[in-house]
């Protein structure tokens, strides 16, 4: 049986591209399941700390993505399941958001700003 530990929000961090939930640690540990290529989190302090925001609203538990009404409302369903905000603020960085722009992926700030 698995120990369930108490969770201080206060540690927690949200990806400020998919808003993916985790700890500064394991954002440097292991990246963003959804968006370690564009945002290379794994190994950098400081990238996490660029990348993501202290600053969210709410929790959402997707554990089936596919099929998940609230995912595509919050468009995470073609993301990793786990735990995701609701609203994250804070900006990506400039170099993140003209390397979208190239892709031509279109930003949508996480922070409910932006009309879908």
């Amino acid at each position: 049986m698995s120990q369930v530990l108490p969770i201080d929000k206060k540690q927690l961090r949200a990806c400020l591209l998919c808003s993916l939930i985790k700890n500064a640690s394991q954002f440097r540990a292991n990246g963003c399941e959804n968006c370690d290529e564009i945002l290379q989190m794994r190994g950098s302090m400081d990238r996490v700390i660029e990348c993501t925001s202290s600053k969210f609203e709410g929790f959402i538990a997707m554990m089936n993505p596919k099929e998940s009404w609230v995912g595509r409302w919050q468009r995470i369903d073609k993301f990793t399941r786990g735990l995701y905000a609701i609203r994250v603020y804070g900006r990506i960085p400039e170099d993140v958001e003209d390397d979208l722009a190239r892709r031509g992926i279109p930003y949508k700030p996480r922070d409910g700003s932006m009309a879908d």
